[in-house]
């Protein structure tokens, strides 16, 4: 095989993969444009009261790893008491149920956080 041989199909190998990856774009950017537009049609309320859920869940999964990660688990609570907290009524029909979900997490917080820190007692000092 000679060197203009092997150039040639390196190019047309180019070419190629410059269609494919130019048509993933393409098909990449019409499914974001299609998503944008089935959120724009979903009240804002909705979408954050799911993002402080997901943070909620977040913190849950935090609290009941084993070891807990009190620091993460932190940080979510923490970012959803900002939604909830910053946002209150504005949440609409479900800003109590976020304001009860947001008390019961700080509780489980609290009830771990002290599970963690106090020392497990020994059997053998009675």
């Amino acid at each position: 095989m000679s060197d203009e041989t092997s150039d040639t199909e390196f190019d047309e190998f180019d070419e190629q993969l410059d269609e494919e990856q130019l048509d993933a774009i393409a098909t990449a950017e019409r499914a974001m444009a299609e998503t944008r537009a089935r959120l724009a049609e979903v009240p804002a309320e909705i979408v954050v009261t799911n993002h402080v859920m997901g943070l909620y869940e977040l913190a849950a999964i935090h609290l009941s790893a084993n070891p807990p990660d009190l620091r993460q688990s932190a940080l979510a609570i923490d970012a959803v008491a900002c939604l909830v907290d910053g946002l209150g009524a504005r949440l609409g029909d479900e800003a109590a149920t976020m304001q009860d979900a947001l008390a019961n997490i700080r509780l489980a917080f609290v009830q771990i956080k002290g599970q963690v820190a106090e020392p497990s007692p020994d059997p053998a000092v009675g």
